[in-house]
């Protein structure tokens, strides 16, 4: 049998919103073999994920255009243009969110996020005034699934792990949190993440 649910944690990308770097590069990069390559060997999500852990933007972009100085003017696009790579939220979730605050469920935060882009980001989205706290990794240099992010995130929210529902699109992340433990839900798609809701006793039963 669940426990019952009184918390509800979000991760941000890929979750709430939409998160791709070839939303950007391939307005930048007509030839599709040629994108391929420039996301899977110069800006990856490998040394994207630096960032996420706290490493300073410029001097990732410095090391890596000194690496691939073929690439200079396509590396430099990248932070200024960096909003590009949201197309927008995923959907349904902004309104389950809201749904969620409306029936008074705390909610809160926990996402692998660099802290400038996190800057960049936060004024653009006002879902996330109906948050509690976030946890951002970038700010703590702590990255999911490392267990010491939960930690960190359930003693500072002031929260009862086993009654938190943790909502994240990675199964090693919902693992993490699991073991520290908060309950978990494998994010696929809002139809999905409510019938969950609903089985917990948190949602009435609605079309998203």
């Amino acid at each position: 049998m669940m426990q019952p649910v009184d918390t509800i944690i979000f991760d941000v990308g890929n979750v709430l919103f939409q998160w791709d770097i070839r939303c950007l590069y391939s307005k930048l990069i007509d030839d599709p073999a040629e994108l391929d390559h420039f996301v899977n060997h110069v800006v990856t999500l490998q040394w994207h994920d630096q960032h996420d852990a706290g490493r300073p933007l410029a001097e990732m972009v410095a090391e890596l255009t000194a690496q691939y100085p073929e690439h200079e003017r396509l590396i430099a696009q990248y932070v200024p243009r960096w909003l590009e790579t949201i197309p927008g939220p995923v959907p349904g979730m902004l309104d389950l969110v809201e749904r969620l605050a409306m029936k008074g469920y705390p909610i809160f935060g926990i996402t692998n996020f660099g802290v400038e882009f996190w800057d960049m980001f936060r004024p653009t989205a006002p879902v996330f005034d109906l948050f509690k706290d976030i946890v951002v990794s970038g700010a703590e240099k702590l990255t999911k699934p490392d267990p010491a992010i939960y930690r960190l995130a359930i003693d500072r929210f002031g929260i009862d792990p086993a009654h938190a529902l943790f909502i994240d699109d990675r199964e090693a992340n919902i693992a993490g949190a699991i073991s520290c433990g908060l309950q978990g839900h494998v994010f696929r798609d809002a139809q999905r993440l409510q019938a969950d809701l609903t089985a917990r006793g948190v949602l009435e039963n609605l079309t998203v």
